[in-house]
């Protein structure tokens, strides 16, 4: 990226002619940019502000896509993109030439672009299969992922790749016991929308979802993990920025809002979603007490608020924040096989008595 505040050239090498589609988001700014499935091999200081540009993300949308996304502090125009075959070496060259714009031309060329890729902002679906016996179901769903990389520990650590491993070893331990079937949302460093992995548990009628995430604030000395549930009005302060915090992955993925399908509302539907949210309570408090034995919890660790990832209507939902990256003990724990290890065998106890619980009726 070369440039100044009113003029930026971006230019990106490839290995072979990529196939390029772009469009523009606003709230904030930003330019969109689509390829095939790309392994990046970009170094960190190429992805500093400068000029108009200021942020700079990339990844893997969904397996055979990968997105990048350049965030600017206002309107702007892009006068340019061109896919460029080198002259004097091999491979090809993708240039965007972008100008500093008035908002009015920002938003007529963002809904021209919108109009000629409507399928720009959704990713590719991941296909589940659902088992075919009747052991209790657990959906466990990796936060974050691909292009959406979560928080960033104070030594680099990212939320995705903490939250990916420990799902997978919790797997393993309840595949392990014979008793349980698992799905996992994600199983590799992909992105989901927030209502794919709401979709992916419901489709596989899971009994029980838990959600694995990693925070980071601003208050490096705040540290511990906590277990939130769903509620329409947060607990606290706290509780609230977390979920606006998570809340946010599909927006910073690109993705473009969706309307939200009304439920039909009548007694049956109520009843049903009063039970989930029951069988969640319960759950959270039976994982917190096992939790507790294992693992550091911050001040009243169980916790409500709006998180999307938690709307099932018929699948009880917890979400777990295994402590904080921006704190470094947190982070060099959640680094460490064998405090996960302890970690999944706490969650596996209150799954065991949970499970036990509902077979009992």
């Amino acid at each position: 990226m070369a440039g100044d505040a009113n003029r930026v050239r971006i230019v990106l090498n490839f290995d072979r002619k990529p196939e390029v589609n772009w469009f523009l988001l606003r709230a904030p700014h930003r330019l969109v940019v689509d390829f095939p499935e790309t392994d990046f091999g970009i170094e960190e200081k190429e992805t500093e502000p400068r000029g108009l540009i200021s942020r700079v993300r990339y990844g893997r949308m969904a397996p055979g896509h990968s997105r990048m996304i350049y965030t600017m502090p206002g309107p702007f125009k892009v006068e340019e993109v061109s896919v460029l075959k080198n002259e004097t070496s091999p491979g090809y060259r993708m240039i965007a030439d972008i100008v500093s714009a008035s908002e009015s031309d920002f938003e007529s060329a963002m809904r021209e672009r919108l109009a000629a890729a409507p399928d720009a902002g959704t990713a590719k679906e991941v296909v589940k299969q659902k088992p075919t016996d009747d052991r209790f179901m657990i959906a466990i769903d990796p936060g974050h992922g691909g292009i959406d990389g979560g928080a960033r520990g104070v030594s680099g650590t990212f939320e995705k790749t903490i939250t990916l491993t420990f799902a997978q070893e919790l797997k393993k331990s309840l595949e392990a016991t014979g008793k349980y079937n698992v799905v996992l949302t994600r199983n590799e460093d992909v992105f989901l929308r927030l209502d794919e992995r709401v979709r992916i548990a419901r489709e596989n009628e899971a009994d029980l979802l838990i959600s694995i995430h990693a925070d980071a604030i601003s208050m490096r000395d705040f540290r511990g993990a906590t277990v939130y549930t769903l509620s329409d009005r947060a607990s606290d302060a706290e509780a609230a920025a977390t979920a606006a915090r998570e809340n946010l992955s599909d927006e910073l993925a690109g993705l473009t809002a969706e309307e939200e399908q009304d439920h039909v509302a009548d007694i049956l539907f109520d009843l049903i979603r009063r039970e989930t949210h029951a069988f969640s309570i319960h759950f959270a408090r039976t994982l917190l007490d096992s939790l507790g034995e294992t693992v550091h919890l911050v001040g009243n660790p169980l916790r409500s608020a709006g998180f999307l990832v938690l709307k099932a209507p018929d699948v009880p939902s917890v979400l777990v924040e295994l402590g904080y990256l921006s704190n470094p003990e947190d982070e060099k724990q959640m680094k460490d096989p064998a405090w996960r290890a302890k970690a999944v065998d706490s969650i596996l106890r209150a799954i065991n008595i949970f499970a036990a619980a509902r077979a009992g009726g």
